[in-house]
């Protein structure tokens, strides 16, 4: 049983004593009963009244402790810095791991099997809440926690309704919410052709099994040919398919555009290295991407896009709302991110009206 549940029957355990206790008072009272033995009667009750009032405020006091399960679905730095940003926005609102707040990290590293069994062993536990990073993760934890009791709130999942984790109109389909990190499509096109005048064809890998990434890669071809680019998109079904995948692109193309696949993203340094053996742009789709050799992004900040998870969270637990009562959230706001040591590899200038406005990185983080 939960901590919050045991406080809560003992409020309710304790009342009822209380109250079997003072009508009990009353009748001796009534019944003649002497003034010694009415007097005992009501210091029980008032002892018994006292401790449901202690047991209530250690229900309320925010010394309470709580033990949540964050299961993150592969390891790389976006899905990293929104678990690191979730447990800031936490702390934030006051749940500090190691005072008042346990945490249970596994990473399933991009295996759906694992992904699975990670859930089921916070619900073995009976944590308090789950907070699942990427879709695939989310997906299993809503799979298997919907016959429990346990909410579950999500982070880096670009389109929750392909994901089915939303009903038609938005809302949760269960007790399960949190945020998207839905990619900034138009504002990323439009940055590749200011970068790339000549370019042409624009290629995209993806994970066939990630609907994320369906629903990303969609999108491009849905708006490539505004900005004058065809694309070019290679399914891939595991990490192992990686380096051929990307040889395959590499001789299709013009340059590479990442999105937000957990399974490609997980293996791009082996993109970068083979980009780079044949003069290659890669862009990115966020901050730590650009550190680690691609060209630029039009991305999302993962660390302020876990806090704001972390604040929802943080909601459920003190129980001022419920997860299956809140819409699913969106950072707006796209940033540029781009590396002068890459654009120098490649001789290309970054355009001064995104320089100015955006960060740059002069060297390649190992």
């Amino acid at each position: 049983m939960k901590r919050t549940e045991r406080l809560t029957n003992n409020v309710v355990r304790n009342a009822g004593r209380a109250m079997a206790i003072v009508l009990t008072a009353a009748m001796l009272a009534g019944c003649g009963a002497s003034a010694s033995e009415t007097t005992a009667a009501q210091s029980v009750a008032q002892e018994t009244a006292q401790a449901s009032e202690a047991a209530r405020t250690e229900a309320e006091s925010t010394d309470a402790t709580y033990t949540i399960g964050i299961g993150q679905f592969a390891e790389h730095g976006s899905l990293d810095n929104c678990r690191e940003g979730f447990l800031a926005g936490l702390e934030e609102e006051g749940f500090v791991e190691g005072e008042n707040l346990t945490v249970d990290y596994d990473n399933a590293n991009a295996d759906g099997s694992i992904a699975t069994q990670i859930m089921q062993s916070y619900v073995g536990s009976d944590v308090d809440l789950i907070c699942a990073i990427a879709t695939p993760m989310a997906q299993s934890a809503y799979a298997v926690t919907r016959d429990t009791d346990i909410p579950v709130i999500y982070t880096a999942v670009t389109d929750p309704a392909a994901a089915e984790l939303v009903k038609e109109d938005g809302s949760p389909i269960g007790d399960i919410t949190g945020t998207s990190d839905k990619l900034p499509v138009a504002e990323q096109l439009e940055m590749i052709r200011a970068m790339l005048p000549e370019a042409r064809v624009l290629g995209i890998m993806y994970t066939t099994s990630e609907a994320n990434s369906e629903s990303s890669v969609a999108e491009y071809k849905e708006l490539a040919s505004e900005y004058g680019f065809e694309i070019y998109e290679l399914g891939i079904s595991t990490q192992a398919d990686i380096p051929l995948a990307a040889d395959t692109m590499i001789q299709n193309v013009d340059c590479i555009t990442m999105i937000t696949d957990n399974t490609v993203v997980a293996s791009l340094p082996i993109i970068l290295e083979k980009a780079k053996a044949a003069s290659m742009p890669v862009f990115g789709s966020e901050i730590e991407q650009v550190k680690k050799g691609c060209l630029a992004a039009m991305g999302l900040d993962y660390i302020e896009l876990g806090k704001q998870t972390g604040r929802m969270a943080a909601k459920v637990l003190r129980g001022e709302a419920k997860a299956a009562d809140m819409s699913y959230e969106i950072i707006e706001d796209a940033s540029f991110y781009g590396n002068s040591e890459v654009a120098a590899s490649l001789g290309i200038t970054i355009p001064e009206t995104y320089a100015e406005g955006g960060e740059i990185f002069d060297s390649i983080e190992q």
